[in-house]
């Protein structure tokens, strides 16, 4: 006798009390339920073996069903991209993988500037001189986690009519001559932004080789000389109006020696830096308020892509 364990089937693996049951309730005759349990020799023998198999059966198809699934879904994913001759370039729907977010938002972590003229305010990096704060020299806020090489960058901007700023990259800290108590110069790469629109979109390098890169144009720097004109693809006054007095998204695309500058998903320039010993290779990131009268710029939003 066994306590607690029913005896299995040798044949099905199931258990005979669970084939009974389900006869009990399954099995029809004539004259509605048959209770397999009231079948004598043959017959019951017989019926649960006809039910054994048609449970085994069907947990055989489902179990071979799934199996045919998970392969075919394995396959789909492992299928590889294969041209078209009518596949064309498709947009970007959001960021593509690999943006991460160097800025909370709420405060200030892995930044750094004077808190004068920068704070986190409702949900962005604010930057503002007020008349009792003019400067007499560009100052940055320096994001301190990195020195990105290869890289993309994505932010949002909001600057005031009267204001000057701009996203330098690739850059250095450097000391002020103008101003010796500001820790926060820097040298390097920029996307330029003005309220006015009169530079926004050009590539000038902060304390160095001044306009590299001009809206509208494909420059190359040759060192030695002003920076050659390759192409234009653009009216400067029409992508300047691409700007807005509202917030603008800019996206940087830094690979090599050719520096890429997009606003509101239009191309404003592109600048190939072919002057070896003066162009850098990585560097630090940050944004600036300039030198003038009382402004305001806004950054959110902030995303890096390291390559």
């Amino acid at each position: 006798m066994c306590i607690g364990k029913s005896p299995v089937d040798q044949q099905t693996g199931i258990t005979p009390v669970w084939l009974t049951r389900f006869a009990r309730f399954a099995s029809f005759g004539a004259a509605g339920p048959v209770n397999v349990l009231e079948l004598g020799g043959d017959a019951a023998y017989n019926l649960r073996r006809m039910i054994s198999r048609i449970v085994v059966a069907a947990l055989s198809s489902v179990s071979a069903l799934g199996v045919t699934l998970a392969l075919a879904a394995q396959q789909q994913a492992a299928e590889p991209y294969v041209p078209r001759q009518s596949d064309r370039p498709v947009p970007v729907q959001g960021d593509e993988p690999g943006f991460q977010p160097i800025f909370d938002g709420q405060s200030l972590k892995g930044w750094e500037g004077d808190p004068k003229y920068w704070r986190a305010e409702g949900g962005a990096l604010v930057g503002e001189i007020t008349p009792e704060t003019v400067i007499k020299s560009n100052t940055f806020i320096i994001w301190r986690d990195g020195r990105p090489r290869d890289f993309e960058l994505k932010l949002e901007y909001r600057i005031s009519a009267s204001g000057n700023s701009g996203i330098n990259y690739r850059s250095v800290s450097v000391p002020d001559a103008v101003t010796p108590g500001n820790a926060f110069a820097l040298k390097g790469y920029q996307f330029d932004i003005d309220g006015a629109r009169r530079y926004v979109g050009n590539n000038y390098e902060e304390k160095g080789r001044l306009f590299v890169g001009v809206r509208g144009q494909v420059t190359r720097i040759v060192g030695g000389r002003p920076p050659v004109v390759l192409s234009t693809f653009g009216d400067a006054p029409a992508l300047a109006a691409v700007a807005t007095d509202d917030w603008n998204a800019v996206h940087l695309t830094i690979r090599g020696n050719t520096l890429v500058h997009m606003l509101n998903g239009r191309l404003m320039s592109v600048t190939i830096d072919d002057d070896v010993p003066n162009r850098p290779a990585d560097g630090l990131l940050g944004v600036q308020v300039h030198v003038g009268p009382p402004m305001k710029v806004e950054y959110r939003n902030i995303r890096l892509k390291t390559w």
